[in-house]
């Protein structure tokens, strides 16, 4: 019986830990995201006409 409780107290601990490291790396690039200026779809190319 003692083996079932440490493995149910191990999983809720990783599912505690997982959600955690989820909304830190959510918070990480919803910063990332506001900080960082949109410069449009790729680099600008002068346009040249041949």
């Amino acid at each position: 019986m003692l083996i079932y409780m440490l493995a149910t107290a191990m999983t809720v601990a990783m599912l505690i830990a997982t959600v955690f490291g989820l909304h830190q790396e959510a918070q990480r690039v919803r910063v990332r995201a506001t900080t960082k200026r949109f410069e449009g779809f790729g680099p600008r190319k002068p346009y040249r006409h041949y």
